[in-house]
């Protein structure tokens, strides 16, 4: 019987000369985590990239059946109802996209309140906040694909929502509809975003990020700062971290399972132009608090004027958010870190006040 240990280490060797691995191992060896209270939050990001793996396999294995275009509607009804186990496929694509949404925004608010924002990881913050906005645009552009009628009308009125900007719609009409109103045209240009522009734009950006985290470590949360250094509790990053980190990956992994196989994604009727909207149409969850701050204006200033209100009112809203390491340079508490805390915790109750108060206010 071969020697396994023996075979593996020539194997390493053999690579390691031409690669020089070591160096890198010897830092993942090096690497500490935190152990404290917190620390279980320090496991959404690897959640998050988790899920945009799933998504990036799954994703390669529709486009092999998908046809965008006239027969959109078609090719997804085969993926659903003939293609053998193409419902699950899909269905695990689905899900795992508003779960990595979902992982994304709490990794977002998790760091936020650990004040993992501040010096030397400013720019951790912000390139955390450009995955989310490109998670979000995946979210939008790959809805309408499978140009059933509850994405195509979302889709419509997503984007007649910002062409209220004044010099916006005729942007919107040329470049993203590809004429004055969504169709297979619009349907060819959101799949080319979907699966070109979108992953050269996230893949380089996640790259960047990762490196980031490596560079800097996990942070502590404000609290574990005041301890004196040799109180705090540590753990090494490999292999103790990492095998906690693909546990967690696991339980991620039979969640989405579980759901794609019990609540699978449901694919309606074909969209219809010609008909009117249907009643209570509405965008994605993770578009709700925006769709519904704009009705919530809108009952105070009418017309035109209440929806460019309510788009300023949440674009400042997020200018501040990114801007927040500029203004929170106190890293053991005080007066200005309580209020941008403060800031978080109306940030975070407004965004599930409006998500949640939105579902009920359909019509």
């Amino acid at each position: 019987m071969p020697d396994l240990k023996k075979i593996g280490q020539a194997v390493y060797g053999w690579v390691n000369e031409r690669l020089d691995l070591d160096p890198v191992i010897e830092h993942a060896r090096a690497k500490t985590v935190p152990v404290h209270k917190h620390t279980f939050w320090y496991y959404w990001g690897g959640i998050s990239l988790c899920l945009f793996l799933v998504q990036v396999v799954t994703g390669i294995l529709l486009m092999i059946y998908y046809r965008p275009g006239p027969d959109a509607y078609a090719s997804v009804r085969e993926i659903t109802y003939e293609i053998h186990f193409g419902w699950l496929i899909r269905s695990l694509h689905a899900w795992s996209a508003n779960l990595m949404v979902a992982a994304v925004l709490v990794h977002m608010f998790s760091v936020f309140f650990m004040k993992a924002y501040q010096k030397p990881r400013e720019f951790g913050w912000w390139t955390g906040l450009g995955l989310l906005a490109l998670c979000m645009v995946f979210g939008f552009s790959g809805y309408l694909l499978p140009m059933d009628e509850l994405s195509f009308f979302a889709t419509k009125v997503g984007l007649s929502i910002p062409g209220i900007i004044p010099g916006v719609e005729p942007i919107i009409s040329k470049i993203v509809r590809a004429g004055p109103e969504v169709n297979e045209f619009t349907l060819q240009r959101f799949f080319t975003l979907h699966v070109v522009v979108l992953p050269l734009l996230f893949i380089p950006l996640l790259a960047f990020h990762l490196f980031l985290i490596q560079k800097h470590g996990n942070a502590l949360p404000p609290a574990e700062r005041l301890k004196p250094a040799a109180g705090r509790k540590t753990i090494p990053f490999f292999p103790n971290f990492m095998l906690k980190d693909l546990a967690v990956w696991l339980i991620a992994i039979n969640v989405l399972a579980l759901l794609a196989a019990f609540y699978p994604w449901q694919l309606g009727p074909q969209a219809d132009p010609i008909k009117p909207a249907p009643i209570g149409i509405h965008p994605e969850w993770y578009f709700m608090s925006q769709f519904e701050l704009l009705k919530v204006v809108g009952r105070f200033l009418p017309g035109v004027s209440g929806e460019v209100a309510g788009i300023g009112l949440f674009t400042i809203g997020m200018v501040l958010w990114a801007l927040v390491p500029l203004f929170d340079l106190e890293t053991t508490g005080g007066r200005r870190g309580r209020a941008i805390t403060y800031f978080g915790l109306f940030m975070l109750a407004g965004l599930v006040a409006l998500t949640i108060f939105g579902y009920f206010d359909l019509k």
